[in-house]
C-alpha cells in the first residue's frame, strides 16, 4: 500500500524534505506504527506531532488502512 507522507514546519526541515511515497510493512496499522516505521529522529517525540489522513485530521492511533497521504505536523496554534 503506498502512502504519500507529507511533511510540515519544522518537521519538514528535520527530515529534510516535504514529502517522500512509501510502502509501509503490513504491520504498520496506525499514524502512530508508520511515525514509528519512518524512523525519522525528529519525529521521535509524538507528543510535539499532530496528523491528518487524506486530509482530515485525526489522532496519531489512528488506521492507517486505505489512506492515500498522511500529513505530519507541529501543533498548530492561533493568534
Amino acid at each position: 500500500m503506498m502512502i504519500e507522507v507529507l511533511y510540515f514546519a519544522w518537521v519538514r526541515e528535520g527530515v529534510g524534505k516535504a514529502q517522500e511515497r512509501v510502502d509501509p510493512p503490513a504491520e504498520v496499522k496506525t499514524v502512530s506504527d508508520l511515525i514509528d516505521w519512518l524512523r525519522h529522529e525528529v519525529l521521535a517525540d509524538k507528543a510535539k506531532l499532530r496528523a491528518a489522513i487524506d486530509q482530515r485530521f485525526v489522532p496519531l492511533d489512528a488506521p492507517i488502512t486505505g489512506a492515500r497521504e498522511v500529513a505530519i505536523f507541529p501543533p498548530v496554534t492561533g493568534g
